[in-house]
């Protein structure tokens, strides 16, 4: 198939486009390769896309109306997997309007080029964040997501209602992944793993939130690219036990989906870091402090419909994924 994946130079976007390559599709990968992170790290995961014969890059803003009007008419995709986006909880505090711009307004101008150029299926990344205030666990995509305590979660509730309503005015097949704390090789600097890492080997003390105590439903990356790639295979049609009177917020008369990717298996963040100490071979010096503002105290992934539906559930341990996030981490930044 011929497929855009938005995000490309990402952390899940890169991950996921090398699974479309690997087993032969035609991957136009797009990404702005903005400075919220270091952008020397995103043009190291579009060298590894580079290498494949079937990727073509574009630098392209998702906000620039025209210009991804022109593209979607121009090649015409089978599919498209939308995983650009501004992320960060807390970043979403001192920068709201990029959110806005990035994951309102750039998910706009994908359904649109959707719309217009017979895309057969749009899947696109939601958010564990969603649930926000909710303390009913495991998080079931059957229940409303309707109290984000961030703008990042918000801007995200919004493109799921957004795909919602491509979904019932023009019949555009979605599917919204709502992930769950990924992690890996080649993730994002931001990230407590990230962070955590780098302090351990150089000596300095960590920051632990929450005093260590929340859990996360931690997902290996891999886990997740293989969770889009069979989503991305299976269009949805429209639900024909879907009740208006009782409505299921999980599926609609409409062709339209969410589904939770995570692990289903929350892990407390002492835990975490304990496993990541075994990994480096050094004790990290602990700052414990309270839990910052926008942050959910805890996450729990309900994966039953990804089962029923795509026959599919993420299975890494940690000790595995952290060990291999090590051995990246190491290895990347020239640690002995």
């Amino acid at each position: 198939m011929k497929i855009l994946v938005t995000g490309a130079a990402g952390f899940i976007g890169s991950f996921t486009a090398l699974r479309f390559l690997a087993r032969g599709d035609e991957v136009l990968g797009l990404d702005n390769l903005n400075d919220y992170y270091d952008v020397t790290l995103k043009t190291a995961r579009l060298e590894r896309l580079q290498r494949q014969a079937r990727f073509r890059f574009v630098r392209m803003d998702l906000a620039d109306q025209a210009q991804m009007a022109e593209l979607f008419a121009r090649e015409k995709f089978q599919r498209v997997v939308h995983l650009g986006a501004q992320a960060g909880v807390r970043y979403s505090l001192q920068d709201p309007h990029s959110y806005i711009n990035s994951n309102v307004v750039g998910t706009l101008n994908v359904l649109e080029g959707c719309r217009h150029n017979g895309v057969e299926h749009l899947v696109y990344a939601s958010t564990s964040s969603v649930y926000g205030a909710s303390t009913r666990m495991p998080f079931s995509v059957h229940e409303p997501a309707s109290h984000p305590l961030s703008l990042y979660a918000a801007s995200k509730r919004a493109t799921e209602l957004m795909a919602h309503n491509y979904s019932a005015l023009f019949k555009l097949p979605s599917t919204g992944l709502r992930f769950f704390t990924v992690y890996g090789p080649w993730g994002r600097p931001d990230m407590a793993l990230f962070l955590f890492a780098r302090a351990i080997i150089e000596g300095r003390p960590i920051e632990v939130f929450n005093h260590g105590h929340h859990t996360r439903d931690f997902t290996y990356v891999e886990d997740i690219a293989e969770g889009v790639v069979r989503v991305t295979d299976r269009p949805p049609g429209p639900d024909p036990s879907w009740d208006s009177a009782n409505p299921d917020p999980a599926s609609s008369s409409a062709p339209y989906r969410i589904y939770n990717i995570g692990s289903n298996r929350p892990i407390e963040l002492l835990r975490y870091i304990e496993v990541l100490e075994d990994c480096l071979g050094r004790k990290a010096e602990r700052i414990m402090k309270p839990l910052q503002l926008g942050d959910v105290p805890d996450t729990f992934a309900n994966v039953d419909e990804l089962i029923a539906d795509v026959g599919y559930k993420p299975d890494t341990p940690i000790e595995v994924g952290v060990r291999n996030f090590v051995e990246w981490f190491k290895s990347y930044y020239g640690y002995g």
